[in-house]
């Protein structure tokens, strides 16, 4: 791959580092892009603000007893963090943690948040919402434990994945029965295209499955050497972006989707797996990382890539950009996070 020789000059230049002591699970901006959140496997979260040494990261103890096992950016600023200590818990940029609800000895396994307010927790079978202030709105029960859990552009919708297929329910609906969609097998990942057309989710086999939501036509995505763990549509949803190949693999979703076209690869070639992505708020971009520890960013139409930190660090676990698309942050399996101001200067 071009450039890994100064692949961390953005880092060294434009970013902030440290070495956090434990697998980073997960990594989100608050919506209004103050603080960046890394969940660790050791029950903390770490706050960070884009610029800031990372000596004044805050420590945040979300989960004293337990670990982080997912989290995403809250309805309001700041993060929401479920934990293998049955807690789902908003932490605030100021470093605040409040519990908004406990679910006993059950592990909080996928979270997912809208900024119209409502909130996800998916709990062994069942997927409870919660409405802005944190209370409880109702629980949508599946056949089997949640694989993933993901609502729509809108928010008006909320999709989980199970065995054989996986549940489209709609948030505000009086009588709560879902549109299913099935195929054999287990499914994990999932992810709805940003004009809810398509449902995409991750099998346990090295395959996709997707579904049109208007006719129900199957989407089968196959020919992964390793098993897809991250996936999601770039901004205006033309590409779905995946990890489980050596390269970015990146699925069309136009001109009548991906049935019988080849995917592009992208930022491929040191036979290195890819291991996590993250698509690009505004722009045909993705930020990708591999197994080495590279972390890159590729533009979808010109297939250039530009390095963001080198290899060497264990396999990156976690991406996020932030709204605005000028702050990347990463963290690997081995506890080191960055965080890397990418605005025009």
């Amino acid at each position: 791959m071009e450039g890994v020789g100064a692949a961390d000059a953005l880092l060294r230049s434009r970013g902030r580092s440290a070495e956090l002591g434990a697998w980073v699970v997960g990594v989100a901006f608050g919506r209004e892009g103050r603080v960046c959140a890394f969940g660790l496997g050791d029950g903390t979260v770490r706050l960070a603000a884009p610029g800031q040494p990372a000596e004044e990261w805050r420590t945040v103890a979300a989960h004293p007893e337990g670990a982080c096992l997912a989290l995403c950016a809250d309805a309001k600023d700041g993060a929401l963090s479920g934990g293998d200590d049955g807690r789902l818990v908003r932490v605030a940029p100021d470093g605040a943690a409040e519990e908004l609800a406990r679910y006993g000895r059950k592990w909080v396994e996928h979270v997912a948040a809208h900024e119209s307010g409502v909130r996800a927790a998916a709990v062994g079978k069942a997927v409870h919402l919660l409405d802005g202030a944190g209370r409880p709105l109702k629980s949508l029960a599946h056949p089997s434990s949640v694989g993933g859990v993901a609502f729509d552009a809108r928010g008006k919708r909320v999709a989980a994945s199970h065995y054989n297929g996986c549940s489209l329910w709609f948030v505000a609906a009086r009588e709560d029965k879902p549109r299913v969609l099935e195929w054999k097998g287990s499914h994990g990942a999932i992810a709805i295209s940003p004009d809810g057309a398509h449902v995409v989710t991750a099998m346990q086999e090295n395959a996709l499955h997707g579904w049109r939501l208007a006719d129900g036509q199957h989407m089968r995505m196959s020919g992964y050497p390793s098993k897809t763990r991250s996936l999601c549509f770039t901004a205006r949803g033309r590409w779905l972006a995946t990890s489980g190949a050596e390269s970015v693999v990146l699925w069309p979703f136009f001109g009548g989707g991906p049935m019988g076209k080849a995917p592009t690869e992208l930022a491929g070639g040191d036979g290195v797996p890819c291991t996590a992505v993250a698509c690009h708020p505004q722009q045909e971009v993705v930020a990708a990382g591999f197994a080495d520890g590279l972390v890159v960013i590729a533009e979808v139409a010109s297939g250039r890539v530009v390095p963001v930190a080198a290899p060497g660090r264990g396999p990156v676990s976690a991406l996020a950009w932030n709204a605005a698309g000028t702050a990347l942050a990463f963290g690997t399996e081995t506890g080191f996070a960055g965080l890397v101001d990418l605005s025009k200067r």
